[in-house]
């Protein structure tokens, strides 16, 4: 077929030899290079450095960094409770633990990407559109998320050497956590049969915290598992809140989430639940144990702005907002504890 000539770019190009040699000159701003040499004719007009920036700001969304509060803060809040109950925090575990449950999240995003895409439920109007934009490869997404799971699971071995963790209980919480990001859309696919919440409910709570609290301490406890319930319930949220967003396109997709199961009503109020019973939570330990267990509450006001966008069914960016208070109430969370005076807090 031949090109549309009107659609092209009009250049002007000019040959000139000189003693036998030749040299084309394409006006407009690309480079000169010798025509008799077997150079094909390069589209200069974008640099490869801006290609490449790009292309690594495009790896960088595909990430989703919004959602790393879900995994960063309760590494942060596993680590505090380990300050608290032993005196002393080491930053290297805290860096290297970091950067394994962050990995294993990236990975996990991308795994839920490359799913939702090839199973036809991303859409030009959906909120993530990296595959159905081209704005990366399937394949791209595919490698990128080896990479992260290679990461993490190398960090895991150098906790192992790091840490006096045994090396049963490393693997078990680690691999527990990097099963559930890969199964929540791939293989079995728990997203897909409503069972999504109850996986992100445990992997970012309970799980998290307990990883993070073990390997600085060295041991299994079950006080991290009650200390991480108000922040599991602030970042299922988040899922939640995405959810119901995307009720009707996940229906029509064939899939089922639990926000379709309980319908538009009780989706609201248990997006309630989940935002609101923190706080009580807070409330409870402020006023029977340390005042600085009241800092979360200084959240409340965003707190009734999200319940008031949720009611009124807008949900445009209401996963990110969401996102943002869970940060928040887990930052002053753990800097509640961290400030708390010794044997305040209980059993640590």
């Amino acid at each position: 077929m031949k090109p549309d000539e009107t659609s092209l770019n009009k250049v002007s190009v000019t040959q000139e030899n000189t003693n036998g040699g030749g040299c084309t000159e394409i006006k407009g701003g690309s480079i000169p290079f010798p025509h008799d040499q077997g150079y094909p004719l390069i589209d200069r007009s974008v640099p490869a450095s801006i290609s490449w920036k790009r292309k690594c700001a495009a790896y960088v969304l595909a990430l989703r960094p919004w959602s790393f509060s879900a995994s960063l803060i309760p590494v942060a809040l596993g680590s505090a409770l380990a300050y608290r109950s032993e005196g002393s925090l080491d930053f290297l575990l805290l860096l290297v633990c970091a950067v394994a449950v962050l990995s294993v999240h990236g990975a996990g995003n991308l795994v839920n990407t490359y799913y939702d895409f090839s199973k036809g439920i991303d859409h030009k109007k959906s909120d993530d559109r990296t595959l159905v934009d081209r704005i990366l490869e399937p394949q791209d997404v595919v490698r990128f998320g080896v990479c992260l799971y290679t990461l993490g699971c190398l960090c895991a071995a150098c906790l192992f050497f790091l840490s006096k963790l045994k090396l049963e209980h490393l693997a078990l919480i680690y691999f527990g956590g990097l099963s559930s990001s890969f199964l929540y859309t791939g293989g079995i696919g728990f997203k897909y049969v409503a069972l999504g919440d109850l996986v992100i409910l445990i992997t970012f709570g309970p799980l998290a915290v307990m990883f993070a609290h073990a390997v600085q301490v060295g041991y299994l406890a079950v006080t991290p598992l009650l200390y991480a319930i108000p922040l599991a319930l602030s970042t299922e949220a988040i899922l939640h809140s995405n959810n119901t967003r995307d009720m009707e396109s996940d229906r029509q997709a064939g899939i089922v989430t639990l926000a379709i199961l309980i319908g538009p009503t009780l989706s609201y109020i248990l997006y309630n639940l989940l935002v609101f019973l923190p706080y009580l939570v807070f409330c409870i330990l402020a006023t029977r144990y340390t005042i600085s267990m009241a800092l979360p509450l200084l959240t409340v006001p965003l707190a009734f702005t999200l319940e008031r966008q949720f009611r009124s069914q807008n949900f445009s960016k209401i996963p990110q907002k969401t996102a943002k208070l869970n940060l928040l109430v887990g930052l002053f969370y753990v800097f509640g504890i961290i400030l708390a005076p010794t044997g305040s807090l209980p059993k640590l």
